[in-house]
């Protein structure tokens, strides 16, 4: 017979997963926002539409372009890699999809939707696949090819929209960021969908170990016979896919791509909720699970400093901050450290009286 795990012994194992203080994070955020308004987390349903609304709905929804770049992230850097170019690449996927759905003359058709969704992913993956080569087979650095295709494709998204904001009008295009099934927004359902087959993908199958393998040694690697470069390319065309869909979440909720704007920073919020999900950035393990949870803790922090009104001027101290003490908590010394000081002192004999 299989002994049972003893209840502190799992509750041990929960704390240990790398994303346990992201988790914990999002509920002391949830907290703060209840302490100011009683009803934050309050669901209701529509009379009208009968869809879900309330600030958890628009904090998954807000959550969803941030959990595709940070998914792509994850395998990046599991590489030992960087992709600095998932803004540029979701402004310039956000672009392709304006302008031809701009030139199209029926703004319900379900075809002009998905042909501006098609030819935008096909940029995204091909602006990801030069990242791959520029990385596997001319050997730059991933920090330096990366950051060439930031700085460019920013530059590409302004040519292709002539410098403008550009708007369309597509009803079916619109319902990928602003529709509900079964009463919760479409756009967190079809990122929870990617998740899940991404996270098929790389856990049921060796891709996973193999990227996995060429970060953690790739001498090794080649040695073993993986096909190192295949893999480099396929992890930034990854990358460049996610960012695309990305970007057509964010620019199909406004029907409209700014320039300057649309996936601004956004590399940054991904790397951050790579890290705070657990996954090294020195190259290796990922959490595709810890992604997923930092990218919800972002948007919850995002969210909740503008509930709390803080300036905008302060919001990035704020918001380094909050990440500080997670990475801090986080932190395999710090905890260590946090254990020897108590078992000094648990260690340390007590002065006994004397009888008078």
């Amino acid at each position: 017979m299989t002994e049972k795990k003893p209840t502190l012994g799992i509750l041990m194992d929960v704390i240990r997963r790398p994303y346990f203080w992201g988790i914990i994070a999002i509920l002391l955020l949830l907290a703060v926002n209840v302490v100011k308004d009683p009803s934050y987390l309050s669901l209701s349903v529509s009379p009208a539409t009968g869809n879900v609304v309330g600030n958890l709905i628009d904090i998954l929804r807000a959550a969803a372009p941030i959990m595709m770049v940070a998914v792509g992230m994850c395998l990046v850097v599991a590489t030992g890699g960087i992709d600095l170019s998932v803004g540029s690449i979701m402004v310039v996927a956000g672009a392709v999809s304006m302008e031809f759905l701009k030139n199209m003359d029926d703004s319900t058709s379900v075809g002009a939707a998905l042909g501006a969704v098609g030819l935008a992913l096909l940029i995204a993956a091909i602006l990801g696949a030069v990242n791959g080569l520029l990385v596997s087979v001319v050997g730059l650095q991933p920090f330096i090819s990366t950051l060439v295709i930031m700085l460019a494709g920013r530059g590409l998204a302004k040519v292709i929209t002539s410098g403008q904001n550009t708007s369309a009008s597509n009803d079916s295009f619109r319902w990928i960021a602003n529709g509900y099934v079964v009463g919760l927004p479409v756009v967190f359902l079809l990122a929870v969908l990617i998740v899940i087959a991404v996270g098929l993908l790389v856990r049921r199958s060796a891709l996973g170990l193999m990227i996995e393998a060429i970060g953690m040694d790739p001498k090794a690697a080649r040695l073993a016979g993986i096909n190192r470069r295949g893999l480099l390319i396929t992890a930034y065309v990854a990358s460049g896919l996610l960012a695309g869909v990305a970007g057509i979440f964010a620019t199909a909720s406004v029907m409209t791509v700014d320039v300057s704007r649309t996936g601004y920073q956004l590399e940054l919020d991904a790397i951050l909720a790579v890290v705070i999900g657990g996954t090294s950035l020195a190259g290796g393990k990922f959490n595709i699970v810890g992604s997923v949870v930092g990218a919800i803790l972002i948007a919850t922090l995002d969210k909740t400093v503008v509930f709390l009104g803080v300036s905008s001027s302060a919001t990035p101290a704020f918001k380094a901050i909050v990440i500080v003490v997670l990475c801090l908590l986080q932190s395999q010394r710090v905890r260590a450290l946090f254990n020897q000081r108590r078992s000094i002192g648990s260690s340390t004999p007590k002065k006994e009286t004397l009888p008078a």
